[in-house]
């Protein structure tokens, strides 16, 4: 099973520990409610522990494979994106994952696009809440 269908299976079964393998040790996660990337796999881990609790009703609704540039290179690197709906505090969401992969295929940057507005919006302050009960923030 390739890692995008791992990780597609890890988050709809919420199995946080079957996602730490698939990440990079570097790896950044660009968020739609942080201007500078969560980087690290123990803040990324730590962050997906909270998104996996804060989601309700996730699943993903397609998968496109390509390749595209990541923020640290320019050149085209294998990349998935994974669309998906979600609940977060009564508002429905509508997202991509996008996921872009090493030499080895695992992880290396992660990127999330949210909307609309009041629904970033709401997963920002849950994700805030979670991270600061976690104490990682």
């Amino acid at each position: 099973m390739e890692t995008a269908d791992r990780f597609r299976a890890a988050v709809e079964k919420r199995d946080l520990a079957a996602l730490e393998d698939l990440f990079t040790e570097d790896i950044r996660l660009y968020s739609p409610v942080k201007f500078t990337p969560f980087e690290g796999r123990p803040m990324v881990m730590g962050l997906f522990g909270v998104l996996l609790r804060v989601f309700e009703d996730l699943r993903y609704v397609g998968h496109f494979e390509g390749t595209a540039e990541t923020s640290t290179d320019p050149a085209q690197t294998p990349s998935t994106i994974l669309p998906f709906r979600a609940t977060v505090d009564g508002k429905q969401i509508h997202g991509i994952d996008l996921l872009q992969f090493d030499e080895e295929g695992r992880v290396k940057e992660f990127t999330v696009m949210v909307r609309p507005q009041s629904a970033v919006q709401a997963l920002g302050q849950a994700v805030l809440a979670g991270l600061t009960a976690d104490g990682l923030v």
